[in-house]
């Protein structure tokens, strides 16, 4: 049986890959250092595996959980564009030291193959659409550099050690548990809480910017099936993880609005420094060489999303609600 080393476990990510591999029987071993991961995302499942509490900073602790791995599914960084603007320096430290350490580490392990979390944010604004991965990277903010760093990292083990690599684009991943109470929390996550609160959520510029938004189990299964795939049609290579559909926030805001039962139109804000316009994938290669395809839409996935939302906090709304 197969030993899966997940970085960033206790994350959004990274706790549904565990959550999923522990589910199949899967042998695992979660490493984080708990700054933006929570413990909560992993209860119940401490007798089920190996979890260490290191940061990816820490070389000999990486180093040490990479020892008996097969694979690694690198989700762990410390990510937000916004974030990444007015704090590079912890951001570059956690994203570019960090996945040189575990390339470092899993070297010296002899792990099999590394699946690696890049982000679609690689591509900038510049035009053409829908975004393929042959297209030159024009990243804009710290963030997006980074995660790129981390892509040409992966793609020199391959070519020069014979580490086998996967880079993942990932486009907008939402869905349970990821944190919707931090200035940094994904759009989604943010907007639901808020409606949820009776708030009025804010929308930086005119709404009409479009994302590729992708429920996170589409996620989990192209991490998966990059890891069972051949190495001939996978390694050293990069794959965008998407749906292949465009959604508008303006859009998204009103299904969201529709869901929850949320009367009130948005408010507008300026645009975010560093934020990509657009965002609209190609999944195809992704399709030929590891058969992916995204099972759960759009709407089904807010859908979900909003139900999760609801059974967690709901409870203490009305709490808050009977106090006063």
């Amino acid at each position: 049986m197969a030993l899966y080393l997940i970085t960033g476990a206790a994350g959004f990510i990274g706790s549904h890959l565990v959550h999923t591999l522990i589910q199949r029987g899967d042998d695992v071993r979660a490493l984080d250092n708990f700054s933006t991961g929570r413990r909560e995302n992993l209860a119940n499942l401490e007798k089920q595996l190996d979890l260490r509490e290191v940061d990816l900073r820490d070389s000999i602790g990486v180093l040490n959980a990479c020892v008996g791995v097969d694979f690694i599914l690198h989700q762990g960084a410390l990510p937000s564009v916004p974030r990444s603007v007015s704090e590079p320096r912890p951001s570059h430290e956690t994203n570019i030291d960090g996945t040189f350490n575990l390339l470092e580490g899993a070297r010296a392990a002899g792990v099999k193959r590394i699946v690696y979390a890049a982000s679609s944010s690689a591509y900038g604004n510049q035009p053409g659409f829908p975004r393929v991965e042959s297209m030159k990277p024009q990243p804009i903010a710290p963030y997006p550099v980074q995660k790129l760093a981390g892509e040409l990292y992966m793609q020199s083990y391959w070519q020069v050690y014979g580490l086998e690599t996967v880079c993942l684009r990932y486009f907008n991943i939402f869905g349970p548990r990821q944190v919707a109470d931090s200035p940094y929390s994904g759009v989604m996550a943010r907007f639901i809480l808020q409606m949820m609160r009776g708030e009025q959520p804010v929308i930086n510029g005119d709404g009409e910017q479009g994302r590729d938004f992708t429920y996170v189990e589409n996620a989990v299964q192209a991490n998966l099936r990059a890891c069972a795939a051949s190495a001939e049609k996978v390694a050293g290579r990069v794959f965008n993880v998407a749906c292949g559909e465009r959604h508008t926030l303006n859009e998204t805001y009103e299904i969201l609005a529709r869901l929850l039962g949320y009367p009130h139109p948005p408010q507008y804000g300026p645009d975010r420094a560093g934020d990509v316009r657009d965002s609209l994938a190609d999944i195809s290669a992704a399709h030929k060489a590891m058969n992916y395809v995204p099972h759960i839409g759009f709407e089904e996935g807010l859908r979900r999303t909003v139900e999760w939302y609801q059974a967690e906090f709901s409870a203490s709304f009305h709490k808050q609600d009977g106090a006063t």
